[in-house]
């Protein structure tokens, strides 16, 4: 579907190997892909790293404490922005649900929830939490799920990781009834903390991350599905929090006060161009 042009960047994988990956400038999509991409169990060996913490409820160092406190903070937000929806009732999709706790806050909201994890471990633990709510299973992959529709879909930090893009897309479009809501969000390669950090940005994350998005990138993908994106929010959290881990990346030491002015000077910039470290985009079928 892609085809690539040019190297962008060169960046490294600072969480399990250390190995060097390409990101191959698309102009017609405004995004990049990894190169190369890992496949199958290659793939899943790089995430097999306790510092990947979206897979695990550690608080061992200051900045996986900081991540489940914004964590516990972003949980609130999204159930409010889902509540926000009309739906009837109330089906929820979380792909990439992690370790459970948006599937939890949500299910003790009154909403009809299934989730998708891949990772063995952090679904180990969404079980075991969701265990004591009549939810004992969460699948592995989309498709296992049979013959359901939802009125909401969510894909948290998840739609950068998935290898068959255009298929991707028509499996969710599927599973979502007429007039639902697809909730994605993703990292921002046009973000000032993005241009700053360049190869060292926490946010590309290869080669987990094998897709890096723009805002026309998930308007024209999307628009191929005949869907439409009917609003785009802001992740601010996100600036602070890649750019603690960018400077660990760049510098060696996790400079809290750097990271916190260039996070800053991101979202203050980001209030004229719009370009946060993430946004989250508000996608409906039609």
């Amino acid at each position: 579907m892609i085809t690539q042009e040019k190297i962008y960047l060169t960046c490294e994988d600072y969480t399990v190997s250390n190995k060097k990956f390409d990101l191959l400038y698309n102009s017609e999509f405004e995004m990049l892909e990894t190169f190369p991409k890992p496949v199958g169990k290659e793939l899943a060996s790089y995430y097999e790293s306790e510092n990947y913490i979206s897979h695990t409820d550690s608080k061992k160092s200051f900045i996986d404490k900081l991540y489940q406190i914004i964590k516990g903070y972003t949980l609130t937000k999204k159930l409010n922005l889902i509540n926000s929806f009309k739906t009837k009732q109330k089906n929820l999709l979380d792909v990439g649900c992690g370790t459970g706790d948006f599937l939890l806050n949500c299910k003790n909201n009154g909403w009809n929830v299934v989730g998708v994890e891949p990772n063995e471990n952090a679904k180990r633990l969404a079980e075991t939490k969701l265990s004591f709510h009549n939810i004992s299973k969460i699948y592995t992959d989309l498709t296992e799920i049979k013959t359901k529709k939802f009125d909401v879909i969510t894909l948290w930090h998840v739609l950068e990781h998935v290898p068959n893009l255009e298929t991707y897309l028509l499996k969710i479009k599927a599973m979502l009834k007429p007039n639902g809501i697809l909730i994605v969000a993703v990292p921002n390669f046009k973000s000032y903390d993005a241009l700053y950090y360049k190869q060292f940005w926490a946010a590309f994350d290869v080669p987990r991350h094998l897709w890096h998005f723009s805002k026309t990138a998930i308007q024209k993908l999307f628009f191929k599905q005949q869907m439409r994106v009917v609003n785009i929010l802001p992740m601010k959290f996100d600036s602070f929090y890649v750019s603690l881990l960018s400077e660990k990346y760049k510098t060696g030491k996790s400079n809290f006060m750097k990271a916190f002015y260039v996070g800053f000077v991101s979202n203050l910039k980001a209030l004229k161009t719009k370009e946060y470290s993430s946004l989250i985009y508000i996608i409906k079928n039609n």
